[in-house]
């Protein structure tokens, strides 16, 4: 038997279908979350907290390769990545995504608000943009300080 939160991961051709039956207002971010950490998890959760749903769009291993990080990375294949977030309270559905932005999935979305981390300057953002074009909103959380992938990985190196 599956664990219940298999059922929060979503392939983009179910979305529709599953998005119509969360809770409004819908809360929406994305990211690598290659290796999952206290910054991660609080960060999930003060989105979450900023509507009834959240839904995740999670970079894909080939979307996350072309980022520019290190040639070994991600450590931990989409499919195990998705698993660990969908596992967390907070989040109502994760789903993958192949480009280098998120901006063809946000069209399908189209949450209530869109949430990025500290470290960004949402407003140069063309996912702003984007969202604010059918009246939602975009915000940053303040970065948890001290707890980064990249420092883990390269102390882990080490």
């Amino acid at each position: 038997m599956l664990p219940a939160f298999v059922a929060k991961l979503c392939p983009r051709a179910e979305l529709p279908a599953r998005l119509a039956a969360l809770a409004r207002p819908l809360v929406f971010t994305n990211g690598v979350f290659d290796i999952a950490h206290r910054g991660h998890v609080t960060y999930l959760a003060q989105a979450r907290a900023l509507g009834a749903s959240l839904v995740v769009g999670l970079n894909s291993d080939a979307s996350a390769r072309s980022l520019g990080k290190a040639p070994d990375r991600p450590l931990n294949n989409e499919g195990d990545r998705a698993c660990v977030l969908a596992a967390l309270e907070s989040v109502s559905l994760v789903t993958l995504f192949d480009e280098t932005t998120p901006l063809e999935l946000l069209k399908l979305v189209r949450p209530d608000l869109y949430v990025k981390g500290g470290d960004y300057d949402v407003e140069q953002l063309a996912e702003t943009a984007l969202v604010r074009s059918w009246g939602a909103q975009a915000r940053t959380l303040p970065f948890v300080e001290g707890y980064s992938t990249s420092a883990l990985v390269e102390r882990i190196r080490r």
